[in-house]
């Protein structure tokens, strides 16, 4: 009687939970509104002023594009984003066709190997070419005259760094196939090549352009490659650095960081427009495609894979290997002394630490708001304008480049005026800063996750008044834990190995890891910030492989039901 009184109270005539839920979908607004919206806010009105904080208009615009040095970064970003992407997309297509359409070995191997970029910082694979092709590296002949710092250097490393981004995409879209398209074409006695070109690849052309959109985006709001090994080519993430750090002139850095965030959000915009045309491959009267064996086709892939997944396996295995060299390359005794960092940097080994909390503390709390948020966005019943607001501010911040977010934070935070201001400096702005930067990935695999869930669930939940929070936790999140710990999983090693979002916000007790690479390798201490690196990266795939064997766990435990 007690629950069902309570569920009856209204207020206005609304219902307890849907006010609750109202309550949920407004705060998810909020705290949007406050992470994402009002820094870039900020960030806008600060281009629009000078030094001094008087509005001076279009006159830092005006001063930037009639500034050669400034042009050409910008024609410089341009340049290894769509060659960087040229790359990338020919690359990830073979390999995911050879994963997906092919009945060649170990794909479960190559699969693996594809993916370890992900757990590196952006900086590992740049650290990896200065030893193998820098000027003291082995095989510095290849770039002779330090041809390795600049474009090649950037473009290769972004290459390692993005592939896997393209590849799960890649993947995905090669995957949805039906058997009965190849059937009619074989039976109308169309060539292989033919197939291919009809059927195959326009089967996949959404998934195509989308993994191009996503390197072009990624390589062009990258910060640590270019910082690491670009030398005297400037390009726009650079820069920005240059006008806040190295300058201090913070009103051309929220210009150039605007002009960053130009493409990025060009691209999103592009990519959406995609997929919204994008049609269903698959009816219910499909059937599975099941790829046949055929020696000379499944050899030359397994050949292509062994190359590409070799060459990512060298660049990390340089990079690992490294740090344990005395003194490259004269001296190569193995030696522990690289990871002294307090005989590099006074912090010491905190730098790491303070990654460690930071990400622990962006997986909780990171997911807990993100799922809650999804929760409201996907199942509340009515407000209907409210939920449409929180998701088209939740899908923002896949548009806003990292080190445009946190130049925002500088601006919005740090202003004087603002009752936040007491955050700034402190590992709680890492932490609200990287789950922002984040937050766009891990709303969507939440909101599939709820989408499986039938809506009969809360609709009888409702008829027996049952509060809408007994089901959330009895029903709703057991059958979302596998998404729930991959969301976990995300976020932890994404704020492990972020370091455009972070760069501006750290305090003097809160300098990430990755940040304190980017400051050894400054310094010239390119041994330390290696083994920093590879720090990172054992921290990260421990995590990863801790994350396979609680997901299978979990799933004897709360997902035996989709076995029957």
């Amino acid at each position: 009687m007690a629950t069902a009184a309570g569920s009856a109270l209204r207020i206005g005539g609304i219902g307890r939970d849907a006010l609750i839920q109202r309550l949920g979908i407004l705060l998810l607004v909020a705290w949007l509104t406050v992470t994402v919206l009002l820094p870039l806010a900020a960030l806008l009105v600060k281009s629009f002023e000078n030094a001094q904080g008087h509005w001076v208009g279009l006159d830092n615009y005006l001063r930037y594009f009639s500034t050669p040095t400034l042009i050409a970064s910008l024609w410089n970003s341009l340049f290894v984003s769509a060659l960087s992407t040229a790359i990338v997309l020919p690359l990830a297509f073979v390999y995911a066709y050879a994963l997906t359409r092919s009945r060649m070995p170990m794909k479960g191997f190559f699969q693996a190997v594809s993916l370890v970029p992900i757990l590196a910082p952006s900086l590992l694979p740049a650290i990896a070419l200065v030893y193998l092709f820098g000027n003291q590296g082995i095989l510095k002949s290849w770039f002779p005259d330090g041809g390795i710092y600049g474009w090649p250097g950037i473009v290769i490393s972004q290459v390692f760094y993005c592939f896997p981004h393209a590849l799960m995409i890649l993947v995905t879209a090669l995957s949805t196939a039906d058997q009965r398209l190849y059937e009619a074409a074989e039976a109308l006695g169309a060539k292989r090549w033919r197939i291919f070109w009809t059927v195959t690849l326009p089967g996949a052309r959404y998934g195509v352009i989308s993994a191009g959109f996503v390197v072009f985006t990624l390589v062009i709001t990258d910060f640590g490659i270019a910082k690491v090994i670009g030398g005297q080519f400037n390009v726009l993430a650079t820069d920005i650095y240059k006008q806040v750090v190295g300058q201090q002139n913070f009103s051309m850095g929220a210009v150039v960081g605007f002009i960053l965030l130009a493409p990025a959000v060009l691209s999103f915009a592009v990519d959406r427009l995609v997929q919204k045309k994008q049609v269903a491959l698959l009816s219910a009267r499909a059937v599975p495609f099941v790829p046949k064996r055929r020696g000379g086709r499944d050899a030359l892939l397994w050949l292509w894979c062994v190359g590409v997944g070799g060459l990512i396996l060298a660049i990390l295995g340089m990079a690992l290997w490294a740090p344990f060299i005395q003194y490259w390359p004269y001296n190569l005794a193995v030696t522990l002394d690289n990871f002294a960092f307090g005989d590099f940097d006074a912090s010491g080994w905190a730098p790491y630490w303070t990654s460690v909390k930071m990400a622990a503390a962006v997986a909780v709390i990171g997911t807990a708001v993100v799922f809650l948020g999804a929760y409201f966005v996907e199942k509340a019943r009515g407000f209907v304008w409210g939920r449409a607001l929180a998701h088209l501010l939740a899908m923002t911040p896949l548009a806003v480049p990292g080190l445009v977010l946190g130049l925002g934070y500088i601006f919005f935070f740090n202003a004087p005026d603002n009752p936040l201001n007491f955050v700034y400096g402190t590992l709680a702005i890492l932490v609200v800063n990287t789950v922002a930067h984040f937050y766009t990935v891990a709303h969507l695999t939440a909101v599939t996750a709820l989408k499986q869930i039938d809506a009969e669930f809360e609709a009888v939940s409702a008829s027996l008044k049952v509060p809408f929070w007994t089901t959330l936790r009895r029903v709703t999140i057991p059958i979302c834990l596998p998404a729930i710990l991959d969301i976990a999983i995300y976020l932890f090693v994404n704020a492990m190995t972020t370091v455009s979002a972070v760069i501006f916000l750290y305090g003097a007790g809160t300098k990430p890891a990755a940040v304190m690479i980017v400051h050894m390798d400054e310094a010239g201490q390119i041994a330390a910030a290696a083994a920093m690196a590879s720090l990172i990266v054992a921290t990260s795939a421990g995590v990863k492989i801790l994350h396979v064997f609680l997901a299978r766990f979990l799933d004897r435990r709360t997902q035996a039901w989709r076995q029957r």
